[in-house]
């Protein structure tokens, strides 16, 4: 695992072969944020990781319910009992193993890994506007149909979910990057997450994190570039 430390934002990198994946602990007063679970193997190195920074993990928010972004959180919330699980309600089916299409899907079936066995319910379901500590809930479907990201306005950190990649290329989710092509095959509409980027660049984040690669700073404009390659490849 590599930490790397931005504001009060601590990405924690786990860099399985092929397939890297982050998730972010966000430091409050009192306690940690805990932003997606990554891979089922990370559960010891997130809880040493809070220890390292002497908190405990005092909430559990998910971006969305793909098995590499929910699949230590069992492990994690029998260590931290008292963490307050949170999600979106369309993710929460998801979390449960229903990926049928809902009607709000417009028939689009789910893609991606939906995880089979996960045994913790949320306490909460989360929508726009919503806080957990000092992060806003920001409704950002598309990449899975309710997948959310979390905007510090203080901050400035965006942590995006798979909204965007930054590895193998900074992406919209659905665009397909050869280096990297894993977010575009999970992504349930493409055009849904085209308007969800637009809809982050507009906050105008000083920082960008996302589920699969590195953060960056000052972003806009790579997020505009990024809406710029998608808009040439997704039709309405």
């Amino acid at each position: 695992m590599r930490v790397k430390k931005v504001q009060n934002v601590y990405q924690l990198a786990f860099m399985p072969k092929m397939f890297p994946v982050n998730c972010y602990l966000v430091e409050e007063q009192d306690g940690l944020t805990l932003v997606d679970c990554a891979l089922g193997f990370a559960a010891r190195d997130i809880a040493l990781a809070a220890k390292t920074i002497g908190k405990p993990i005092t909430e559990i928010t998910l971006t969305h319910a793909h098995v590499d972004h929910v699949g230590a959180l069992d492990a994690l919330k029998k260590q931290f009992p008292e963490a307050q699980v949170s999600i979106s309600a369309r993710e929460a089916k998801i979390l449960h193993g229903d990926s049928s299409a809902s009607p709000e899907d417009a028939g689009k079936p789910v893609k991606g890994g939906t995880p089979k066995n996960i045994q913790t319910a949320p306490d909460r379901l989360l929508g726009e506007g919503d806080r957990v500590g000092s992060l806003e809930v920001v409704s950002s479907p598309g990449h899975s149909p309710g997948s959310i990201s979390f905007f510090d306005r203080q901050t400035g950190v965006l942590i995006a979910g798979d909204a965007f990649q930054t590895r193998g290329g900074v992406a919209v989710s659905g665009t397909f990057k050869p280096l990297f092509p894993f977010p575009a095959m999970a992504t349930w509409d493409k055009l849904t997450a085209l308007h969800s980027a637009k809809k982050l660049t507009l906050l105008q984040p000083g920082f960008l994190a996302v589920g699969h690669g590195h953060m960056l700073e000052h972003p806009v404009r790579f997020m505009e570039q990024a809406i710029r390659d998608a808009e040439q490849k997704v039709k309405p």
